[in-house]
């Protein structure tokens, strides 16, 4: 990564969660902020195994051997947290909350609308994988945002929200912080064309709030034990202003940064604190014990 000093050997952490103790209502209190989270576990999973199919592709066009190995580590790291997620879907079943028809159509989203198609060798078929590279480029400015907010979100913990799902989103936001410049840096490699930056932002962007905010009504609706379980942008906009979900403004300022020619994701959050997580995370330490 070009900031030297910020670069850290990635490594796929095999961690894993017990959910047996872990409310559905993970927030004390705050069902909707609970589950604008949980939105995060049907998102991801699909999302993350697309990321992975897409780079494995890439991976013959990198004449990088730095940038070869970052993209390697992200791969094995990018695996694991599909895996991680896709762990508390049959915990939320449990509870009351079937996910199986949000993430029908979000696994259409990615593997179909997403997917590969059967486009002629040559320039076709180049044009769908660089648009996919730049599009992984524009999420994971937004992943990085979220892993930092998280990392920041001690409201949360004033909340007494469940720790076992603390530390999910603390170990996950922690390593997309760790490695948030992989994907914008793959991206400039192969690519870098700005007005292609540009278009797969806006794409990205309204793809990310639509998707969210379908997620978010979808617990709202189907949670059991709620009466009458809505989600609007109010709610958002007001836990934002609370510190339990990312403020709008925060969100909005984030915007520019990325159009930026400047941009570079270093801005973005600070690698030492997300280490410093990962040094101290009960599932991480426990997955460095059991590789040691």
């Amino acid at each position: 990564m070009s900031n030297t000093q910020d670069r850290v050997h990635l490594k796929a952490r095999k961690v894993s969660f017990s959910w047996d103790d872990t409310p559905l209502h993970w927030v004390p209190g705050d069902p909707f902020a609970a589950h604008t989270i949980n939105v995060l576990h049907l998102l991801l999973p699909a999302g993350e195994r697309w990321f992975v199919h897409v780079y494995r592709q890439v991976l013959p066009l990198i004449r990088d051997e730095r940038l070869r190995e970052d993209v390697i580590g992200f791969i094995g790291q990018e695996a694991m947290h599909s895996q991680a997620h896709d762990e508390v879907l049959p915990h939320l079943k449990e509870l009351g909350l079937d996910p199986t028809p949000y993430t029908a159509q979000i696994d259409w989203f990615f593997e179909k609308l997403l997917g590969d198609r059967t486009l002629p060798p040559g320039r076709p078929r180049r044009w769908w994988l660089m648009e996919r590279v730049a599009i992984i480029a524009a999420i994971e400015h937004y992943t990085a945002f979220l892993g930092n907010w998280v990392l920041n979100a001690e409201e949360l913990d004033r909340r007494g929200a469940d720790p076992t799902m603390l530390d999910l989103l603390r170990w996950h936001g922690a390593e997309e912080v760790e490695h948030r410049s992989v994907a914008f840096e793959l991206f400039m490699h192969v690519d870098g064309g700005y007005r292609r930056r540009v278009r797969t932002w806006a794409l990205a962007f309204a793809t990310l709030v639509f998707l969210w905010q379908r997620g978010a009504r979808f617990f709202m609706e189907n949670d059991p034990t709620l009466v009458d379980g809505r989600a609007s942008f109010k709610d958002f906009y007001v836990r934002g202003r609370q510190g339990v979900l990312p403020g709008t403004g925060a969100m909005l300022r984030s915007i520019p940064r990325y159009l930026s020619r400047a941009y570079h994701p270093s801005q973005e959050g600070c690698t030492e604190q997300a280490v410093a997580y990962l040094a101290q995370s009960p599932a991480a330490l426990a997955a460095e014990k059991g590789a040691a």
